[in-house]
């Protein structure tokens, strides 16, 4: 709940609004991959997700309730962390909703304050262990393989290579602003010692 300026009356956000605004939090914060609701093998299925250089990645649970919030800490990797996904791990909440005693060790909280999402306390980065990264494979996986599924009869190898199709379709170029794969940097492939 919200207290909306001037008003005396809590404007209600719901799940999956907080959601959305998780996704577009995760882009600003530099994810250039983001995944929202999809489940891994280890029953996890994160509200948001996203993933920054070198596989570094940024989890991002919302809660609009309280008692969600509370009977999140039952789940199996919240009471086992190592099992968990996410390098950081951030509580989305309403503002004032939980206090930082509260949140798990090492998580970070945003809030939702004045329609904006706030970083109120910073995660530790490093959070991920090795069960925790092959759990976000897993999940990676599992997505991408319901993309193919979607493009068939098409592989999805060929469906990622539509820059071929483009430069089919304009006599043998690519159209202007288009870089050859060949020439794409990928900054998930390469090492970043920021982190």
């Amino acid at each position: 709940m919200i207290a909306a300026p001037g008003s005396p009356k809590p404007v209600l956000m719901t799940h999956a609004q907080m959601v959305e605004k998780a996704i577009r939090w995760l882009r600003r914060y530099r994810c250039g991959v983001v995944l929202s609701e999809q489940a891994c093998v280890s029953g996890e299925m994160p509200d948001a997700i996203g993933w920054k250089r070198a596989c570094h990645s940024v989890l991002v649970e919302c809660k609009v309730t309280r008692g969600d919030f509370l009977a999140d800490r039952a789940k199996p990797f919240r009471m086992k962390p190592e099992k968990g996904v996410g390098c950081e791990r951030f509580y989305f909440t309403p503002a004032g909703l939980v206090r930082q005693e509260e949140l798990p060790v090492g998580w970070g909280l945003l809030e939702l304050r004045r329609g904006s999402v706030e970083t109120i306390y910073s995660s530790a980065k490093n959070l991920r262990s090795a069960v925790g990264f092959q759990c976000e494979m897993n999940l990676l996986l599992a997505s991408l393989r319901r993309v193919e599924v979607r493009v068939e009869p098409q592989s999805i190898t060929d469906f990622l290579k539509w820059k071929n199709r483009m430069a089919g379709y304009n006599r043998g170029a690519l159209p202007e602003g288009l870089a050859a794969g060949e020439d794409e940097l990928n900054v998930f492939l390469e090492p970043d010692l920021t982190y």
